[in-house]
């Protein structure tokens, strides 16, 4: 089922997926230990963060079906993607050091004590988020796309890197500037929560997905169906390699090694198939109109939620609430998040567009000779 070439599947996906980070960044942020280890809510709400992976997958899908895959274009959408990444830790971050708000508890779990210093406000800033690994990934998908068309290459990369990322982790030089570099590759410490060692998986296997969907004539069926039998299948694999060595084959989420790579890639798989399953059988409806609005405002929205989250500690502290806080806050911040998207950034861009079409009219009109 498509749109304006778009498949809806995909926008349901990575809708309900940009709207889960909030529910789960709330809960790190402001829930306190006892809670997120301890409780139901912890449990429900760490459960939920397993389908972060639907969204890199649902990535590389709409890259093999947008209409311009030049290298070129790849690249700049990199650094546009990284400059964005960088811009939301100085946000989140950085600014609420300099303006002395962030809580001296948060500061501790760094290990680190008052007053901060810049190496510890230059830590921050190059903290790696989904952001920097979206950013780094997209030069290596401009890369792949570029010199092979083949849909066989990205997955064999994918199950290249799910298995090797265990052998290089943390793997460094000793030299400052190329070490942080390759910790955004494979980093094994907290600076780079989102490596891209194994993390590109994800979005290599969404690749193959994608233009295998292309070879199939657009066939929204045929490749759900195929997601569904591949996500059971790897989910078989990595779930047995789990079980087998669950401290090296998954360890932690941040850090997985080979067969936690394969199991979360097909848990959200099956996770895309029965988003398929929902726009195919269910009447379009307003809940799935807010999930496509979301989606076309993933990385905003994304932006917006740290950001907000962050800056809330300087108010409400850091860690400090039980179970019914953190449910009070989780729609608190859903709800500012959307407000913030729809009537700031939706209004400025909806005027910007306005003044531009108005620039072009008047460029357009023309004044007879007299």
């Amino acid at each position: 089922m498509q749109r304006q070439n778009r498949i809806l599947a995909i926008d349901l996906a990575r809708g309900v997926s940009v709207l889960m980070v909030i529910i789960v960044h709330t809960l790190w942020i402001y829930g306190d230990i006892f809670t997120q280890s301890e409780t139901w809510l912890g449990e429900a709400i760490h459960f939920i963060g397993k389908g972060t992976p639907m969204f890199l997958i649902a990535m590389g899908v709409s890259f093999t079906l947008s209409r311009n895959q030049s290298i070129i274009l790849s690249i700049k959408r990199a650094f546009y993607i990284l400059g964005v990444g960088y811009l939301m830790n100085f946000l989140k971050f950085v600014l609420p050091v300099l303006l002395g708000t962030v809580p001296d508890n948060f500061i501790a779990a760094y290990g680190w004590t008052k007053p901060v210093t810049l190496d510890n406000m230059i830590y921050m800033l190059g903290t790696g988020d989904v952001l920097q690994l979206a950013g780094v990934s997209l030069l290596f998908m401009g890369i792949i796309n570029h010199f092979s068309k083949n849909k066989y290459v990205p997955l064999l990369i994918a199950l290249l890197i799910a298995v090797v990322t265990k052998e290089v982790h943390g793997f460094r030089f000793g030299i400052i500037g190329i070490d942080y570099v390759l910790d955004l590759l494979w980093g094994a410490k907290w600076n780079v929560y989102f490596a891209v060692f194994p993390w590109f998986s994800f979005i290599l296997i969404g690749m193959f997905f994608g233009k295998w969907y292309k070879e199939k004539k657009n066939s929204t069926q045929y490749l759900f169906n195929k997601m569904g039998v591949a996500g059971v299948i790897l989910m078989l694999i990595g779930g047995g390699l789990c079980y087998y060595n669950f401290e090296y084959h998954f360890g932690d989420y941040f850090h997985l090694g080979p067969g936690g790579t394969l199991y979360l890639a097909g848990f959200n798989l099956v996770l895309m198939w029965l988003a398929n399953v929902l726009v195919t059988r269910v009447k379009e409806n307003n809940i799935f109109k807010f999930f496509y609005y979301c989606s076309k405002r993933v990385t905003t929205i994304y932006v917006i939620q740290w950001v907000l989250i962050c800056w809330g500690m300087g108010v409400l502290g850091y860690q400090q609430f039980g179970i019914t806080g953190v449910l009070l806050l989780i729609p608190f911040y859903i709800l500012l998040t959307l407000g913030v998207q729809k009537f700031v950034l939706d209004v400025v861009s909806t005027t910007n567009k306005s003044k531009k079409q108005t620039r072009i009219a008047k460029k357009q009109v023309v004044i007879p000779k007299t």
